[in-house]
Formats: C-alpha cells, sequence, structure tokens
C-alpha cells in the first residue's frame, strides 16, 4: 500500500462507518421533522468531528496492539503490524486527527459533544485497549460502553444534552456488543490463543461462551423493544426489530446446539445486518410515520 492507502487503513474504516452511522441516527432521533438548514450543517460537522476522533483512536489502538496483531491473520496485514508504519508516524497521525475532530466539535457543534467524544477516545484508547484488554475475558463487556456511545454523541451534537432517547440506544447497542465480537472469537479463537488475549473462549471454552451468546441475544431483544415502549417509534420499528431480533437469536440458539466454524461466521455477519438494519428501522419509522 502506498503511504496514504497506509495512513487510512489505521483509522479501521469499516468499523469508523458504522460508529458515525449510529452517531447519524442519534442525530436524526434528536430532531422532530426534518432537520433545519442550520441543524444540517451542525450535523454533517458533527459527522467529520467524531470520524476524525474515531479514527484517531483506532489508530492508537495499532500502536498498542501492533505486536498481538503480527500473531493474528486478521489482523496481520495492518501498517503498524508489519512495520510499514513506525510507531511517531502513527502517533502524531492519531494525535492530529483527534485535535482536528476535537476542535471542529468544540467549536462548530458544542462542548457536551466534544467532551462525549473525546472521552469515549480515551474509553476505547486506553481503558478497553491498554487495561481491560488484556486483563479480563469480560473486556467486551465492559468496553462496550464505549462502542455504544455513537448515538449519545449524535444526540448531544443536535439538542446539546443526553436524554432517555439517547440512553436507550446506547444500551442496545452495549447489549448488541458481546454476542456480536464472542461470535467472531468462536471461530477465530486459535488466533486469539496465539496472542495471550483472555478472550472467553480461551479462557471458558467453546461451550460457555456459546451459552452467553445466546443469554445476551435475549436481553439484547428486550432492549430492542425498548424504542417502542418508550414511545420513540411506531408499529414499523418494532415489526422489524422483533423481526430482527428473532432472527439473531435462532442463529444464537443454532449455535449453542451444533457449533461449527461456518455458523460462527453467518452469526457473525448477522449481527452487523441485524444492528445496521434495526437502526435503519428506526430512521424510516422517524420520517414516514
Amino acid at each position: 500500500m502506498n503511504i496514504v492507502r497506509q495512513f487510512y487503513a489505521l483509522t479501521k474504516p469499516r468499523v469508523v462507518q458504522l460508529i458515525v452511522f449510529c452517531a447519524l441516527i442519534g442525530m436524526v432521533l434528536a430532531v422532530p421533522g426534518l432537520p433545519s438548514g442550520l441543524e444540517l450543517r451542525v450535523g454533517l460537522i458533527a459527522c467529520a468531528g467524531i470520524w476524525l476522533v474515531a479514527g484517531a483512536a483506532a489508530a492508537f489502538n495499532c500502536i498498542v496492539e501492533q505486536g498481538i496483531d503480527a500473531k493474528m491473520r486478521r489482523t496481520a496485514w495492518r501498517p503498524t503490524a508489519k512495520g510499514e508504519l513506525s510507531n511517531p508516524q502513527t502517533l502524531l497521525f492519531s494525535a492530529a486527527l483527534c485535535g482536528m475532530g476535537s476542535y471542529l466539535l468544540y467549536v462548530y457543534v458544542n462542548p457536551l459533544t466534544m467532551w462525549l467524544t473525546f472521552a469515549t477516545f480515551v474509553g476505547y484508547a486506553v481503558i478497553y485497549t491498554v487495561i481491560l484488554k488484556p486483563l479480563t475475558p469480560q473486556n467486551i463487556v465492559i468496553g462496550g460502553a464505549s462502542g455504544a456511545m455513537p448515538p449519545v454523541l449524535g444526540w448531544a451534537a443536535l439538542r446539546g444534552d443526553v436524554g432517555p432517547e439517547a440512553l436507550i440506544l446506547f444500551l442496545i447497542i452495549f447489549l448488541w456488543t458481546p454476542p456480536h465480537f464472542w461470535a467472531l472469537a468462536l471461530y477465530r479463537v486459535e488466533d486469539y490463543r496465539k496472542s495471550g488475549l483472555p478472550m472467553l473462549p480461551v479462557t471458558h471454552g467453546n461451550h460457555f461462551t456459546r451459552v452467553q451468546v445466546f443469554l445476551y441475544t435475549w436481553v439484547l431483544f428486550a432492549a430492542c423493544m425498548l424504542p417502542f415502549a418508550y414511545g420513540m417509534s411506531s408499529w414499523l420499528y418494532l415489526a422489524a426489530a422483533v423481526l430482527l431480533s428473532i432472527g439473531f437469536c435462532w442463529y444464537a440458539w443454532a449455535l449453542l446446539k451444533e457449533y461449527s466454524d461456518a455458523l460462527a461466521r453467518k452469526t457473525f455477519r448477522y449481527s452487523l445486518i441485524h444492528l445496521s438494519l434495526l437502526f435503519a428501522a428506526l430512521l424510516l419509522d422517524h420520517y414516514l410515520l
């Protein structure tokens, strides 16, 4: 890869795209009806600022985990793991992105959004990556709080506060993260064993992890009903949430009954579809009904 593509790869673009999409959902739900010109402008700037800070956190993560990344097939291609970019280069890049994103959010959005976004950076890049991930098999559960923040950031950008609606969206992503990531860890268990990270399938075994995935999908099912119960959405979202959640629970049940790497991959991929379509349904419900 050329130098531009190497730096771009450090930002984990697919992950950041999902982060910005979830933040956008928070922004949309924060505004009744269509946004005004000013709200649209603030929303676009907020998306750019959140993208920059999220990319900075991803780049910092690549520095901390370059030794681990080099041992895992899924991550061995990263420029830091291959030694194509040095730590000072990556650190400077991360700092520049974080600085630019924080400036945009503080000056053109509001200070609350900037501080919440920066706290998310610290939560992911330092508390999760440096402390929790190598320390406990519950790293994904506790660290999931950082990954669940995007809708809260989006809500704060347009409303200047953190309302119950934003916290409901936070809860959905927080509960979605463990079954999503543990499905991946199940079929990548040997990579994690080589890396030395205490992921749940390594420390507690395959069957225990599958039980946890199954239980979490049902708790997540209940959380997905909250937007309708609280009055944030109508029957359109409810129908989508029920169908999508049943699908996730079915994959988890099938995985619990009889394990295969192929089924774990399908469960992981479905989890991405589940969250994307769930929030897309919220978006459609907000504008159509």
